[in-house]
């Protein structure tokens, strides 16, 4: 059993580190959960400080419906966040984000396989900002991409 399953199941001495890197066009935010900033390591092997924020995740649920959502809430007490997700949601500009895992023991590396989403909505009021990523709806998405219609290939009307 792996130190993560193993706090997700019961505790111990270690604790889980959930991060958010928020990336609103050429700009990029990272952010952490509590109240002291930590310095990671990422998954190409660069060193990144997460700024410590009041944050909240809900994580995707494991499940076939399609829609896998991540959602979470930021303070907007400073309001930076939120004028940078407002404006990209205002100019359907690329937001995206990428939640990483770390365990208190060992912040070398992330402790499960990151998630990159692409942020789909939001809203938000004088004190928090909440918002939702998620990956491509394969629900919504039609199958063959390329439609066959009459236009195109006239003998379907034809067959029966």
């Amino acid at each position: 059993m792996t130190v993560l399953n193993r706090l997700y199941a019961s505790s111990g001495s270690e604790v889980i580190i959930e991060t958010l890197e928020i990336s609103v066009g050429a700009q990029t935010y990272w952010l952490t959960r509590g109240y002291e900033d930590i310095t990671v390591t990422i998954e190409d092997g660069s060193s990144r400080t997460f700024t410590a924020c009041g944050i909240d995740i809900a994580l995707p649920a494991r499940n076939a419906d399609g829609t896998q959502d991540l959602k979470f809430a930021i303070s907007n007490v400073e309001g930076i966040v939120s004028t940078a997700i407002r404006s990209a949601l205002s100019e359907l500009s690329s937001a995206s984000l990428t939640y990483r895992c770390y365990v208190s023991d060992d912040l070398s590396a992330p402790a499960m396989t990151p998630y990159t989403l692409a942020i789909k909505s939001g809203f938000w009021t004088a004190t928090e900002v909440q918002i939702t990523a998620g990956y491509m709806n394969v629900l919504d998405t039609a199958w063959p991409r390329f439609r066959y219609t009459l236009p195109f290939a006239p003998g379907l009307r034809y067959i029966a």
